[in-house]
């Protein structure tokens, strides 16, 4: 059993289930079972799962003060996923749509409300870190400050920083720049994934890059072994 830090977005989550993309229009449809809203968001799905796989987790979040925050705070008891560090101190909770059709293709809608504006504790974070194996920082603006916090701690770093085309990317450079394991989709890569791969590995030095290949599986690249 590890010790992980996971700091990351929760929201509310509700999915539609569409026939294809595009969508035509009608103004009524009736999805009888396709709509469904449940908590989730980066933090709370890794936080989630790594517990389930037996490790203790840490998991600092950001929720509303809203009849969504209670709800979160459900879900975290359930998933026996500890809410010490997740603080309801926001207005709203933050909410994401997303429509998917039978393929597996899907649009996401996301509402962040004001989280890319707030601030994370960090006395919380640091406490949090003590004797931690791992620390995973989602691409979230209050994750960005526990980068280097994490590093001069030596704790390894894990981020997915999603779709992405740029090795410059603003938003999402200084977390691949920092992260030892990093995650990211194939859906915008402007060259092969494997060419990809080696371009994140030359720039960042990148010890481990995980490229998700949707229906095709993934792409693992190792650079200690080549």
């Amino acid at each position: 059993m590890s010790n992980i830090l996971v700091s990351g977005l929760i929201n509310i989550e509700t999915t539609l289930k569409v026939d294809g993309f595009p969508i035509a229009y009608e103004p009524v449809r009736y999805p009888f079972w396709g709509v469904r809203s449940t908590v989730s968001g980066v933090g709370y799905n890794i936080a989630k799962a790594l517990t389930t796989l037996g490790d203790s987790v840490r998991l600092l979040s950001l929720i509303g003060r809203d009849l969504f925050g209670q709800g979160v705070v459900q879900a975290l008891a359930e998933a026996n996923v500890s809410g010490n560090y997740v603080l309801p101190c926001l207005g709203q909770t933050a909410q994401s749509v997303i429509l998917y059709e039978p393929s597996g293709r899907r649009q996401i809608h996301t509402d962040l409300k004001d989280i890319q504006e707030q601030i994370y504790p960090i006395e919380q974070f640091d406490a949090a870190l003590v004797d931690c194996d791992l620390a995973v920082l989602c691409n979230i603006n209050f994750s960005r400050p526990f980068l280097a916090r994490a590093r001069q701690a030596g704790v390894p770093v894990a981020t997915d920083v999603h779709t992405i085309r740029d090795l410059a990317d603003p938003y999402n450079s200084d977390f691949m720049a920092a992260a030892d394991i990093l995650f990211m989709s194939d859906e915008k890569l402007p060259c092969p994934p494997e060419a990809w791969a080696r371009q994140v590995q030359e720039r960042y030095g990148t010890a481990v890059i995980v490229i998700g290949l949707g229906a095709a599986g993934a792409l693992l690249a190792v650079k200690a072994d080549g």
